[in-house]
């Protein structure tokens, strides 16, 4: 794969939930492969999510010190801050795309780190947002982004 790849928070969750088996399995594969390229990237909103979806949402919930480990592990990552450009190009992608606003986000921190992909269910798959192509990582595999 060339380029980055933005993950979103539904990614983290499922390499975390057992009760997902097919999809923890492919999460973790997207999640290995990114790490190993050193292209992954991410938000501190997605870190904050994950951490509260593992922690209080799950069942059972993943340990707090485990979930603690997971976000201080993606600080090499170096995670967009929602600043306010962020929030700014946040605005531009509503009107553009009416998504949701958290997406909206998820989407504008993507394209601030200058992501080739977004990597996310949540989204619709092959969506081209100024650049920033969508892939779900459950239709798609790490390989086949060549």
């Amino acid at each position: 794969m060339t380029g980055t790849a933005f993950v979103d928070t539904n990614v983290l969750v499922y390499a975390r939930d057992a009760d997902a088996a097919d999809k923890q399995v492919r999460a973790m594969e997207w999640l290995a492969m990114l790490w190993r390229g050193q292209n992954g990237r991410i938000s501190y909103q997605v870190l904050q999510e994950y951490y509260v979806t593992v922690t209080q949402k799950l069942r059972p919930g993943l340990p707090i010190d485990d979930a603690r480990s997971d976000v201080t592990a993606f600080f090499s990552w170096k995670p967009a801050v929602s600043n306010d450009a962020v929030i700014r190009r946040g605005w531009e992608l509503q009107d553009q795309f009416c998504l949701s606003w958290w997406d909206c986000l998820i989407a504008a921190a993507a394209l601030e780190l200058g992501c080739a992909y977004l990597v996310s269910e949540d989204f619709q798959d092959g969506l081209r947002i100024d650049g920033l192509t969508i892939v779900n990582p459950f239709k798609t595999t790490y390989a086949d982004l060549g």
